[in-house]
């Protein structure tokens, strides 16, 4: 070459390696940004899942009721002692106070002038009946009778509760019933010393509530509370011994799990990136090449980050843990590269050796990326994270090696490996000899009949827990929790829906009557709704009615009936005067939502909506015990009201979770087809039916081989299947590539084979030891369906007579 073609392509290769350059700064500097303001990480479980409800409204429910719950914890302090659970409550109540860290914290009650509940629904008294009450005055036989005897049990009433009347305001005491039956208290606690208590045994327990000030899915949030309560707890132990303290929140199972996927991160990172060093540094003798290949695959993680926070402006944890094992499958293009590159003469062209091992690339990344897409398909917004990284990854990863390795490996190699090649082509050949040409078909025979019992054994469990692992102390301390304040499990609900507030409000009551008809078994032990706040227009109406004609019907025995019993003529008067000078506007949602004791119940309304074209407004019913055995009786009753409709998030991802199993066979079979189209176009018929069987047999003996263990499927399992297809079909690949090349060292070509799978094996089996079930059974799966389809490569390989045909 002369002096002016070197240094013309000395300025080319400059200028390949500033463009990768500042790609790479580009990339990192977005991921440090992100990473050095709010954490884009995301600990919400829920938005791993997918939209499960058919109505977009429901969805909105589990949405809300999840932020109203989110952004608090309870902590309970227990001891033998009442006196010391007491103070040991305040003053750990005080410390939590003093970190900071939380908006407010309340361990001793606020005065509160309960005299306001009352004051609200004064006004509208004349609208407001219990059931009983209702009952009562339908059923009277004589009204001036019922009515005295109901004026004097009231009059003469030592026993009066919380939210008493005022004779003068509600003689009858028909207020007062209803206000006693308003859900303020349904829990365990009871008021005392201005504390929240509940007692079990010989056992006090007083709670603290807290709230947070930002979401509990944020890192900083999450590391200040566990910072504050661990020193409030030590106080706490310091001082009073005998109390301990149990925890309750969104904010400890987010921080638990970021903990737990950051650990498996480093795990998995770590230990993948030292084993496959270890293995390129025994295979290469480079320290060069080894700095190069995680050179390539550096780039298409960092790329892999910016792009997918860019996309979908949080990361997953799924999705980071995930992609700490792309180190293995990235890694794969650059060993194919070196191995044509230890394999060439002193005279070595970087252009020509990156055109000779282009096409055994490209065919794998378009199978790789094949099933990765699959992955996109899903409806959760994990899996399509995870797809939208790994296809960046291996992409940049792709182009990596084709654009910017020979701009790095300008000259040719000093040594080689020769003796390892050599050694590594003995036994390739010993291996076809026993699996590949003509004895592939007996060997594929022997594997469909061993593995067809094992099919017939599968079986299939599709649990929503699959994709979460609860830390287990976190759990119990929650459970202890709910044990002694009384609150059972709010995952599952109704939703109302109406084209008004009026509407939504005589569904609602609807609802509720046919849940206090159960009984046995399907009974609900209650339940929560709006209206037991606010009855419906009609409701009021009907009450006030029957007041009308059984009360004020003669209003001069009523006056009487008044005075007989005590009460002076002025306040008669004006009881009297006061039905029809109130006959106004009947209570509504809205004047209820502005009083501020309301806020602990507003969830159960979900106000106006606009989806799908539909306007209208929704609420939420709750009911207090839901069981396998009461569920179908639930789930009858909503459907008997029209607009209601039963909410179980978790049963509904399940339901999702096996219906898109199912569909994943289609899946797996369409993408085999394509796979086969792909490989018979390169390789024509034979070759390409000879390339896709190895991979074909690998997942029927994965499939085999969970069958036989008794090991259900899950959709993991499955979409892991599309992987082991989309990455496993490259061994076979790249051996009918490398026996199709010129020249080329089938030793080298089977070593990086061999090297490959061991780096995919090394970092997607960590995989199969992640405490997150998901990423457990994408471990195991993609580990053995991978460990099978290099084994089986060499079936792939066309007979000697053939090699270069």
């Amino acid at each position: 070459m002369t002096p002016w073609q070197i240094q013309r392509t000395m300025t080319a290769l400059w200028r390949v390696r500033a463009a990768w350059l500042v790609l790479a700064l580009v990339a990192a500097l977005y991921c440090v940004h992100r990473f050095s303001g709010p954490s884009p990480l995301e600990t919400n479980v829920l938005a791993l899942l997918p939209a499960t409800e058919a109505d977009p409204v429901a969805e909105k429910a589990v949405e809300q009721l999840a932020n109203a719950l989110g952004d608090r914890t309870v902590f309970l302090v227990s001891s033998r002692d009442a006196d010391h659970a007491k103070a040991a409550a305040k003053q750990f109540g005080a410390a939590l106070q003093e970190s900071g860290a939380f908006a407010s914290v309340t361990a001793e009650l606020p005065p509160f002038d309960i005299g306001r509940i009352g004051a609200l629904y004064t006004p509208y008294r004349f609208g407001l009946l219990t059931r009983d009450d209702r009952d009562s005055l339908a059923n009277a036989s004589s009204g001036a009778a019922a009515l005295r005897n109901v004026l004097m049990r009231r009059i003469y009433n030592p026993v009066h509760g919380p939210l008493a009347t005022q004779l003068a305001d509600d003689p009858f005491g028909w207020l007062e019933h209803w206000l006693a039956e308003l859900p303020l208290a349904t829990s365990n606690l009871e008021l005392e010393d201005n504390l929240l208590v509940a007692h079990r045994g010989d056992t006090t327990s007083v709670l603290v509530v807290t709230t947070l000030h930002g979401s509990a899915y944020e890192s900083r949030t999450q590391r200040a509370v566990l910072s504050s309560t661990a020193r409030a707890e030590a106080s706490l132990r310091a001082a009073w011994p005998d109390a301990a303290v149990a925890r309750a929140g969104a904010v400890f199972y987010a921080e638990s799990a970021r903990s737990a996927s950051e650990r498996e991160v480093h795990l998995i990172g770590i230990a993948s990136a030292c084993g496959i060093a270890l293995l390129m540094l025994w295979v290469f003798r480079s320290p060069r090449l080894l700095l190069l290949g995680f050179l390539s695959t550096a780039l298409g993680i960092v790329c892999a980050l910016a792009l997918t926070m860019c996309v979908f402006g949080k990361l997953h944890l799924l999705t980071l843990v995930f992609g700490a094992s792309l180190i293995g499958e990235a890694v794969d293009y650059s060993i194919q590269y070196f191995v044509v590159y230890l394999g060439a003469p002193r005279d070595w062209d970087a252009a020509s050796g990156a055109r000779s091992v282009r096409p055994a690339l490209a065919v794998a990344l378009a199978t790789s990326l094949l099933g990765y897409a699959i992955l996109a398909w899903a409806p959760f917004p994990a899996l399509k994270q995870i797809a939208c990284f790994a296809m960046t990854g291996i992409g940049v990863a792709f182009a990596s090696v084709m654009w910017l390795l020979p701009a790095m490996l300008a000259k040719g190699p000093k040594a080689t490996q020769r003796r390892l090649f050599a050694r590594a082509a003995v036994l390739l050949a010993r291996w076809q000899a026993a699996i590949g040409a003509r004895r592939s078909w007996r060997v594929a025979i022997v594997l469909v009949a061993i593995s067809a019992p094992g099919w017939l054994l599968l079986t299939s469990d599709d649990d929503i827990h699959l994709l979460i692992q609860r830390d287990p102390a976190l759990v119990a301390q929650e459970n202890q929790v709910r044990e002694a304040v009384g609150v059972d499990n709010t995952a599952q609900f109704f939703v109302v829906q109406g084209a008004s507030e009026e509407a939504v409000l005589e569904r609602a009551e609807a609802l509720g009557a046919k849940l206090d008809a159960l009984t046995g078994d399907d009974s609900v032990d209650g339940w929560r709704s709006v209206t037991q706040f606010v009855p419906s227009a009609r409701r009021q109406a009907e009450a006030r009615a029957a007041l009308a004609q059984h009360v004020f019907a003669d209003p001069a025995a009523l006056r009487a009936t008044l005075l007989q019993a005590g009460f002076r003529d002025e306040i008669a008067d004006a009881w009297i005067a006061s039905f029809t000078q109130t006959d106004a506007q009947p209570l509504t949602v809205e004047r209820w939502l502005a009083a501020r004791w309301s806020k602990p119940y507003a969830h159960l309304w979900l106000g106006a909506f606009d989806a799908d074209g539909r306007r209208g407004y929704a609420a939420i019913v709750m009911p207090r015990r839901v069981t396998p055995h009461n569920l179908p009786a639930l789930v009858a009753a909503a459907r008997a009201v029209e607009g209601v409709a039963f909410v179980d998030k978790a049963a509904s991802v399940s339901k999702l979770f096996g219906a898109y199993r199912v569909d994943s066979g289609m899946w797996l079979g369409g993408a085999l087809l394509l796979v086969l189209v792909l490989l018979i176009a390169r390789y024509r018929l034979r070759g390409g039916i000879a390339t896709t069987l190895p991979v074909l047999l690998a997942v029927g003996v994965t499939l085999a081989a969970f069958g036989y263990a008794r090991v259900p499927l899950n959709l993991f399992n499955c979409l892991a299947l599309m992987l082991v297809l989309g990455v496993g079909a490259n061994y076979a690949v790249f051996l009918r590539e490398g026996c199709l090349r010129e020249n080329a060292d089938l030793g080298a070509v089977w070593t990086g084979v061999l090297l490959s799978a061991a780096t995919t094996l090394l970092s997607f089996g960590m995989l199969g030891m992640s405490a997150m079930p998901a990423l457990k059974s994408f471990g195991a799966t993609l580990a053995l369906g991978i460990l099978v389809s290099v084994l089986l490569a060499p079936m792939g390989m066309p007979a000697e007579g053939r090699r270069n045909a």
